[in-house]
C-alpha cells in the first residue's frame, strides 16, 4: 500500500502527483469493529471469519460478494449513502491510495471484539487496537498527500462509526456452556469490565482526533436466528443472551454520557441497538417482513445453523426477512437501522440522532 510519490521516466522526467482537499467535499467517515460494518478487510487476512464468497452479496449492486457480511448494503454503506459520499473502501485494500484516502476509510474487521480475547477461534483477525493503530497510520499517510495541519482538520470534521460488543457475548462469554470468562465473573460483572474496556477503546479514538463517534451498542443478542436454533424450543428468544443485552445497552449510554462531561463536548452518541432492533423483530410485519426468527440464508432450525453457503436454503425475496444469515441483518433491516440513527429520538439515540448533529456541525 505504497502512498503515491514520484515516478522517474527514461528521460529522467519527474512526475509528482498532487492530491488537494477541498473543505466543501462531504465530511470524512472512519468505521471501526465487527462484521456488522466490516466491508472486505477480512477478505485479505488468513481467518475462517469472511464473506467472500456467494451468496454473500447476491443484492449488492454489483451481484458478486464483496466481504460485507449481508445480502447487499451494510449498515456503513448506507450511512455514507445518505451522507452524499461514495462509501469508504476497506483500509487493506490496495485501492484506497491517493485522494481516495480523503473520503475515509473502514478498518472493521469480522470476529474481533471490545476485549482481546473474543474471536480467538478467527486467529487472524484486525482487534480493535490494531484497528486504531492503522487509522494512526492512515493520519500519516494522509499528511504526506495534504499536509498535517490539513489531515488535522479532516479527521476532526469526520463522522466515525464504531460497532463492537455482541461478539464479546456470542464469541466470548457465551461460546461454550461453561467458558472462561462464566468462571470469572457473572454478567452484570462481566458487563462491567466489557464497559471499563470499551471507554478506554473510545478514549484512544478521542486522542487519534475523532470528534463525532456513533457507538452502537448490542442488538437484541437472543433473538437472532442462530441463538433460536440453539435455544428456542418455539421461537421464543434466548434468555439468558437477551439479559445480556439488557445490561449492555444502558451501561453504554451512562459511559457516553460520563465521557462527553469529561470533554466538555458531545462527543459521542450511543446508539442502543437493542431497543432499535427490538421494534422490528418484536413487529416485523409492521415493517414489511414475513419473518425476524427465520434467517435467509442458511441450515436447520430457523436457518440459524452453520454457514450460509451455496449449499444452504437461500430466500427467494431478501426484504421479506429481517435476517440475512444466522447473526446478521438483510439490507432491507440495515435500511430500517440507518433511518432510525438519522432520526431516531432519545429512546434510540443518546444525546442526540445523526440528522440534528449534521444540523449542528453546519452551522
Amino acid at each position: 500500500m505504497a502512498n503515491p510519490g514520484f515516478a522517474i521516466t527514461l528521460a529522467i522526467v519527474v512526475i509528482t502527483t498532487f492530491v488537494t482537499y477541498s473543505e466543501g467535499a462531504p465530511r470524512a467517515f472512519f468505521v471501526f469493529g465487527d462484521s456488522l460494518v466490516d466491508n472486505g478487510n477480512n477478505n485479505f487476512l488468513a481467518t475462517t471469519a469472511r464473506a467472500d464468497s456467494p451468496p454473500y452479496g447476491v443484492d449488492y449492486p454489483t451481484h458478486r460478494p464483496t466481504g460485507r457480511f449481508s445480502n447487499g448494503l451494510n449498515i456503513a454503506d448506507l450511512i455514507s449513502k445518505q451522507l452524499g459520499a461514495d462509501p469508504t473502501l476497506p483500509y487493506l485494500d490496495p485501492a484506497l491510495d491517493g485522494d481516495k484516502l480523503l473520503v475515509g476509510a473502514n478498518f472493521a474487521s469480522a470476529g474481533i471484539g471490545i476485549l482481546n480475547d473474543t474471536g480467538i477461534q478467527f486467529v487472524n483477525i484486525l482487534r480493535i487496537y490494531d484497528q486504531l493503530d492503522l487509522f494512526q497510520q492512515y493520519q500519516q499517510r494522509v499528511s504526506a498527500l495534504i499536509g498535517a495541519e490539513q489531515t488535522t482538520r479532516l479527521v476532526n470534521g469526520a463522522l466515525v462509526l464504531i460497532t463492537l460488543g455482541g461478539n464479546d457475548y456470542v464469541n466470548n462469554y457465551f461460546l461454550t456452556p461453561i467458558s472462561v470468562r462464566q468462571l470469572q465473573y457473572n454478567i452484570q460483572d462481566y458487563s462491567h469490565v466489557v464497559i471499563t474496556e470499551y471507554s478506554k477503546i473510545l478514549t484512544r479514538l478521542h486522542d487519534l482526533g475523532a470528534r463525532r463517534v456513533l457507538v452502537t451498542g448490542t442488538g437484541p443478542l437472543g433473538c437472532v436466528p442462530a441463538e433460536l436454533a440453539l435455544w428456542s424450543s418455539n421461537g421464543e428468544c434466548a434468555n439468558e443472551l437477551q439479559q445480556a443485552s439488557k445490561i449492555f445497552n444502558p451501561l453504554l449510554v451512562q459511559m457516553t454520557t460520563r465521557l462527553n462531561q469529561q470533554l466538555s463536548s458531545d462527543i459521542f452518541v450511543a446508539v442502543n441497538a437493542m431497543e432499535l432492533q427490538n421494534d422490528f423483530i418484536d413487529k416485523p410485519k409492521e415493517f414489511g417482513f414475513v419473518t425476524s426468527k427465520i434467517a435467509c440464508c442458511g441450515q436447520g432450525p430457523y436457518n440459524g445453523l452453520g454457514l450460509c453457503t451455496t449449499a444452504s436454503n437461500l430466500c427467494t425475496n431478501r426484504d421479506e426477512y429481517a435476517f440475512w444469515d444466522a447473526f446478521h441483518p438483510t439490507e432491507k433491516a440495515n435500511k430500517i437501522i440507518v433511518k432510525t440513527i438519522f432520526t431516531g429520538s432519545n429512546k434510540y439515540m443518546s444525546p442526540m440522532n445523526l440528522s440534528t448533529i449534521m444540523e449542528i456541525d453546519s452551522l
